[in-house]
């Protein structure tokens, strides 16, 4: 299908609006479907049985992708229901978007909920699977939907089961007190008769702050942001679907059961023997990967540890480590050095320019510090642990660092000091997430004292214009914090034999050493 007929069939709202708006009255009715900027079917009401209206709108979301809003209202019983399907293809990522709730108007933001997208709020401890039907909504009315599923049947659960109806009541407690309604307000929402109930965005009540994120493997879900995707309380990340998360959505074929599949573990050797490696060379060893078994540090079941050795060019060998666990889904990539320790520190400057210098790839080890002198961003020795990625990839991973522990704990109360450092804090993720889209130039500071970490030369061998490199002496206080003040390689065995003979036992089977603290103690006694 060529643009122009995309553009034709998947309008933008506005211009749908614009042409309803041009087309005069008369000659409404005698135009055709085609030109209709809604289609109407008549459809059956599945509540009183009688006819109702379907209305289908093709159209596109700004920032997002096309999508198909269908809508359904029986005149008769009063009956309404509302779903959209994506009118795109899945896409080749998931998605996962986070929305910081921080304020009345944030309950406003429209979020597209698609068949395959779970909704979790981590502070009420709150999961909502995917359903069998996409959702388009708001904040807002997401918690009013999740308050009136679960009030439905609390009275029998009273009855039958008043552990589970104190524990639903509870939540539903908290999703009140965040809408801000009370009692008249409940029944004249049962009432169809009355007005309709103010919104919860133009209440002037205190609402805790919580956190949305809509998670969708298929990636055609999405949450609203405010101003631009710059927005500081908004986020979205993509991530590479899992074989299980394919097989539910059915784009490929689940693995054959009883086929046996044997894996052994490989096993890790210490000999630099290099005729057991292929052809009498190193490549063959650095494609090895060594499996470890290990247990989960979050659900205790057993899994495995992977390792490979990795040469980057023109820099060092590395190790990396991976370990997943099938059953919780924790994960953890770490990153480590295959050399020896370097005599001096590196410290690497990078001016980042354009949206190209976001993919150089990026070693951080634990050892590494990194700092962004224009948003006043200091991130200390061993932040973040060791890292390989690109450079847009870190960034982000300092976002989300940042985020989870900006808007929790203190900062999320309602105190004037914690408004002030709030607003601080927006600010400055605001400038972060400028950052890290390149949309203004910025300094990258990588600073190792070991010179373990490595920032990709796009003119290698050749030095890289954009790049400052520079290798500097350790001082003591940074030899002694890693350890290396106390490293003595050469002329230890001297010191072995002469402890060894201070450690030598007397006639009595004391120790020489023993027998001065004994002294000591009786002679300060």
């Amino acid at each position: 299908m060529s643009h122009d007929a995309k553009e034709q069939l998947f309008p933008a709202i506005g211009t749908i609006a614009d042409r309803a708006d041009q087309l005069p009255e008369n000659e409404a009715s005698a135009n055709s479907d085609e030109d209709r900027p809604m289609q109407e079917i008549e459809s059956l009401c599945m509540k009183c049985g009688e006819q109702g209206i379907t209305r289908m709108l093709l159209t596109s979301i700004p920032y997002f992708r096309e999508i198909i809003v269908m809508s359904f209202r029986c005149e008769h019983c009063g009956a309404s229901n509302n779903e959209i399907q994506s009118a795109g293809t899945i896409r080749p990522e998931g998605t996962l978007y986070t929305a910081r709730i921080l304020a009345r108007s944030d309950l406003n933001r429209q979020i597209v909920r698609s068949a395959n997208a779970s909704i979790v709020i981590p502070e009420l401890q709150l999961t909502l699977p995917s359903s069998a039907r996409g959702q388009l909504t708001t904040v807002e009315g997401l918690i009013r939907d999740i308050v009136s599923d679960l009030s439905t049947d609390q009275p029998l659960r009273r009855v039958q089961d008043e552990e589970s109806y104190t524990k639903i009541q509870s939540l539903i407690d908290k999703l009140i007190e965040i809408l801000g309604d009370d009692e008249v307000e409940d029944e004249a929402k049962d009432d169809q008769n009355s007005a309709s109930v103010r919104a919860a965005s133009e209440k002037d009540l205190p609402m805790p702050a919580f956190t949305v994120k809509l998670d969708d493997p298929s990636g055609n879900s999405w949450i609203e942001f405010i101003g631009s995707m710059s927005d500081p309380k908004w986020n979205m990340r993509n991530y590479p679907r899992t074989l299980q998360q394919n097989i539910e959505l059915g784009l490929v074929a689940a693995p054959d059961e009883s086929a046996s599949v044997v894996q052994g573990a490989a096993k890790l050797s210490l000999n630099d023997d290099a005729d057991e490696v292929v052809g009498g060379g190193t490549e063959g060893a650095d494609e090895e990967i060594y499996v470890f078994p290990g247990t989960c540090s979050s659900c205790g079941h057993p899994l495995d540890t992977m390792m490979k050795k990795v040469n980057i060019p023109y820099f060092k060998d590395i190790i990396i480590m991976s370990t997943n666990c099938d059953r919780c889904g924790y994960r953890d990539n770490e990153v480590k050095s295959g050399a020896a320790i370097s005599e001096h520190g590196k410290r690497m400057t990078l001016k980042v320019e354009d949206r190209e210098d976001l993919s150089r790839d990026i070693l951080k080890s634990e050892t590494a510090g990194l700092s962004i002198p224009e948003i006043d961003l200091v991130l200390t020795h061993g932040t973040l642990g060791g890292r390989f990625t690109t450079l847009e990839g870190i960034l982000e991973q300092v976002y989300e660092e940042l985020s989870d522990k900006i808007f929790s704990g203190d900062s999320a109360s309602n105190t004037p000091e914690a408004m002030q450092e709030r607003v601080r804090f927006e600010k400055f993720l605001g400038d972060l997430k400028e950052i890290k889209s390149a949309a203004r130039p910025f300094t990258l500071v990588l600073d190792d004292p070991l010179a373990n970490s490595y920032i990709q030369n796009l003119y290698a061998p050749d030095p890289d214009p954009a790049m400052t490199v520079e290798s500097y002496e350790r001082t003591w206080d940074q030899n002694e914090e890693l350890g290396l003040n106390d490293i003595k390689v050469e002329g230890y065995e001297s010191d072995r034999a002469s402890i060894v003979g201070d450690a030598s036992v007397n006639e009595d089977g004391e120790s020489a050493s023993e027998k001065v603290a004994v002294e000591t103690t009786l002679h300060r006694s």
